[in-house]
């Protein structure tokens, strides 16, 4: 191995990005098990009510918003924490894209 590969192995901030991703799909399956449940619920409230329910709605965005922040991370498309190291989403998704290196953050301290 040369010494730029035994760097990046040895480099403490892409391990613990590692951590945060195993953290990160374990909320995401926990998230895609509740997102499936406020889907049956909604959908069986609509079938016996003729309406939706506007607070499982407003779940269901905010999960799926959710959702989309923590795939961003795991894609190395954000360096943001999504909940529970930030705030938890009100709303549609905004994007916000800032790949980075993650060698380049570690020099800039």
């Amino acid at each position: 191995m040369n010494d730029e590969i035994k760097q990046n192995i040895k480099e403490r901030k892409t391990w613990l990005r590692g951590l945060y991703m195993i953290m990160f799909l374990i909320f995401y399956s926990v998230a895609k098990v509740i997102v499936f449940t406020v889907i049956a619920f909604q959908f069986v409230l609509t079938l016996f009510t003729g309406k939706t329910n506007e607070r499982l709605v407003k779940l269901g965005q905010s999960l799926s918003t959710y959702i989309y922040q923590v795939l961003l991370f795991l894609t190395f498309n954000s360096e943001q924490h999504p909940y529970p190291f930030g705030a938890w989403p009100k709303g549609a998704p905004s994007v916000k894209k800032q790949p980075k290196n993650i060698k380049d953050e570690s020099t800039s301290e």
